[in-house]
């Protein structure tokens, strides 16, 4: 199973260095290379293809938790990890869903690639090959090797699940406590680094998609620090700590006890502001509807020439 983990992993990392802070939230660049290996690997993970991914998660952020979000948490732990695939989507979600930009999505080479030769890719990519290496570099039957497949098929899909439902229900928020949702450590754990959620949904822009968290508990930031060393990663976005600051002291919950900004008087409770809540909501960078300042206030790092 050993081998099947690994090759597990780089299929997550499809989905969260790839699907998620690439294509859906726009939070680096990346080289023709990497674009490739993020496409194949999210291939295998059968979650669709990058284009619907990154245009249902867009919306879940451009609407969170409302009846326009695709897995809309007010709905219930159920619904929102599973049972939003399980039945028709609500009208509001596919009128919402016409108004998202997804021109820069659309008018990737990769992307439209994978589009255009899904079926066969996922075919080959998450079970033909796979299952061909267990047999016969590993000595497994035809029988357990397509065991082994989908099992890390259902163990990916309740990985990425978890951060609709769990992140959403069980947590702190220290960054905003008008939304859903939460700092979950656990789920940062099993997915790589994107149980950070309450930071995720206050900044979409920020690669890390975390202020916390070292590279155990954020292994995506890792994979993506390595290949801004080796060239393949650039423009990366993030957060100065001021705007961190401001925004723990304006709409915190009261929980920012471990963050890496001081805050005067130590205490992120005592400079809540409960009367400014509605920050309004942004899918990611490029949203036309970003605030100038917060653009002007990232720090962009590894630039391209």
């Amino acid at each position: 199973l050993f081998p099947d983990c690994i090759y597990g992993g780089a299929s997550i990392a499809g989905v969260t260095a790839g699907n998620h802070r690439l294509w859906a939230h726009r939070t680096y660049k990346a080289k023709l290379p990497l674009r490739i290996f993020l496409m194949v690997m999210q291939t295998t993970t059968i979650q669709n293809n990058i284009y619907v991914w990154a245009r249902d998660h867009r919306l879940h952020h451009k609407y969170t938790d409302t009846a326009a979000d695709p897995h809309n948490s007010n709905r219930g732990f159920f619904f929102s990890h599973v049972g939003w695939l399980l039945m028709k989507k609500n009208p509001e979600v596919k009128n919402k869903g016409k108004n998202i930009d997804m021109s820069d999505v659309a008018a990737d080479p990769v992307v439209q690639f994978q589009i255009k030769y899904y079926g066969r890719l996922v075919l080959f990519m998450a079970y033909i090959l796979p299952a061909i290496c267990t047999m016969y570099l590993l000595g497994e039957t035809f029988a357990n090797s397509l065991l082994i497949c989908n099992m890390r098929h259902l163990v990916g899909l309740n990985m990425t699940w978890s951060v609709n439902s769990a992140a959403h229900i069980w947590g702190w928020k220290p960054y905003d406590s008008s939304i859903n949702p939460v700092e979950n450590p656990s789920v940062a754990l099993i997915t790589l680094g994107e149980g950070w959620h309450n930071y995720h949904h206050t900044f979409p822009w920020d690669y890390k998609a975390a202020e916390l968290g070292n590279y155990a508990l954020n292994g995506t930031t890792a994979f993506l620090d390595l290949m801004a060393y080796l060239g393949q990663a650039y423009d990366l976005k993030t957060v100065s700590p001021e705007m961190v600051r401001k925004r723990v002291a304006r709409t915190g919950d009261g929980s920012y006890k471990h963050g890496k900004v001081p805050l005067q008087n130590g205490n992120a409770k005592d400079h809540q502001d409960t009367t400014t809540k509605d920050e309004g909501f942004v899918w990611g960078w490029d949203d036309k509807d970003m605030k100038v300042e917060d653009i002007k206030d990232a720090t962009i790092t590894f630039k391209s020439s």
